[in-house]
């Protein structure tokens, strides 16, 4: 991977190597892609203060997340199906994370179940949670959680209806996917893909499938899950799940600033400022145009983390800028997975920390403490 210099060359790589359902299901966002879009362009637009003649030969981009020592301010965030995306997807996308010294979330709706990433990593991992209707299941599943020790619980709090996603429908997107001949040819035209992920552990929801009565054929199991989405959860929903998990708990996906002030009266340790990368609500502001009226509303009573668009170490900068403490990749770790396994989970946590590097030596910084909006150019 010596040739690749940038998230974008893991992205065409991961482009050309996974099946285009799974490649779209991870690339792109819901309806007109309005706010996916919005979230690269909004961040783009922010610029940096050149600072010369000052001594960065300390620069170090070490830092804590919610009081755990992290080498870069940043975690991988929890995307579902990691294990279509190469083998074992999970265990690999964990275990270059916590080589990076970062942390790595667990989707509910991951290939590789709780249990199996445990059994193959070296260090607690954090674990993301969708609440269904099944409350029993969920109980189940937090549960689970603590016995495999997680670290932290990311309750998503923005998929009560789900987005449409227009490109998943027309790839007939579905886990293990539907047939046809493009598809075929597709994946024939790919066949280390299908190797890896005929190697892997799981080809299915390994967390839901055969802890549910009734789930443990593929039709079953996505017709319970697509019944599972509750337009009933509410704020009463957040103190059910403290009741149970006795630990970190993290809520994602606050975009308003009354909605963060009622995240801090749950007593949840953080909240992470998304958009779910765009795959929700279509029209909705990017994650960067609300961060700092969030910052200036609640950042002084629990810790900002942010995700939406970051694809590089300028990213970062410009997110913990504005007042994040530390920001969450989704597409590009996804975009190195599917390039290159856990090589290319590594070669892109590689490349934003040696983006992060030269853009704080290049505004005049040496920790991520100093880094503040004196950096930018406003």
């Amino acid at each position: 991977m010596k040739h690749i210099t940038c998230i974008e060359d893991l992205r065409q790589l991961h482009k050309r190597r996974v099946p285009k359902a799974f490649f779209d299901y991870a690339d792109r966002g819901s309806y007109s892609e309005d706010t996916l879009r919005a979230n690269r362009a909004d961040l783009e637009a922010i610029k940096f203060r050149q600072r010369i003649l000052v001594d960065v030969s300390r620069r170090d981009t070490s830092t804590t997340i919610l009081g755990e020592p992290a080498a870069l301010p940043l975690s991988l965030a929890p995307v579902g199906l990691l294990g279509m995306q190469h083998g074992d997807g999970e265990i690999a996308a964990c275990r270059a994370a916590q080589a990076a010294g970062i942390p790595f979330t667990l989707s509910t709706m991951s290939i590789c179940s709780i249990e199996d990433v445990a059994a193959n990593v070296d260090k607690p991992f954090w674990f993301q949670l969708y609440v269904m209707k099944d409350r029993g299941f969920i109980k189940s599943l937090i549960e689970r959680a603590i016995a495999a020790k997680c670290s932290a619980l990311v309750l998503t709090v923005d998929l009560q209806v789900m987005g449409q996603r227009h490109q998943d429908i027309k790839n007939g997107m579905t886990i293990p996917p539907e047939w046809s001949l493009s598809k075929l040819i597709d994946f024939a035209t790919k066949p280390a893909w299908v190797a890896g992920v005929m190697r892997g552990k799981r080809r299915t929801f390994g967390n839901i499938a055969g802890h549910v009565k009734g789930t443990d054929d593929i039709t079953q199991l996505s017709q319970w899950t697509n019944a599972q989405f509750d337009t009933t959860l509410s704020w009463k929903d957040v103190d059910w799940i403290r009741s149970i998990w006795p630990g970190k708990l993290i809520l994602k996906g606050i975009l308003d600033v009354e909605d963060a002030e009622e995240a801090v009266k749950t007593g949840a340790h953080a909240m992470v400022v998304s958009n779910h990368g765009g795959r929700q609500l279509d029209g909705a502001p990017s994650s960067i145009e609300v961060l700092p009226e969030i910052v200036d509303e609640v950042g002084d009573k629990m810790e900002i983390m942010f995700d939406g668009g970051i694809r590089s170490g300028q990213d970062v900068m410009r997110a913990l800028a504005l007042g994040a403490k530390s920001c969450m990749i989704g597409r590009a770790f996804v975009h190195g997975l599917g390039a290159g396994g856990q090589e290319g989970v590594a070669k892109a946590l590689d490349l934003i920390r040696n983006e992060m590097l030269v853009t704080m030596g290049l505004c005049g910084v040496n920790t991520v403490a100093e880094i503040d909006d004196h950096v930018l150019a406003i």
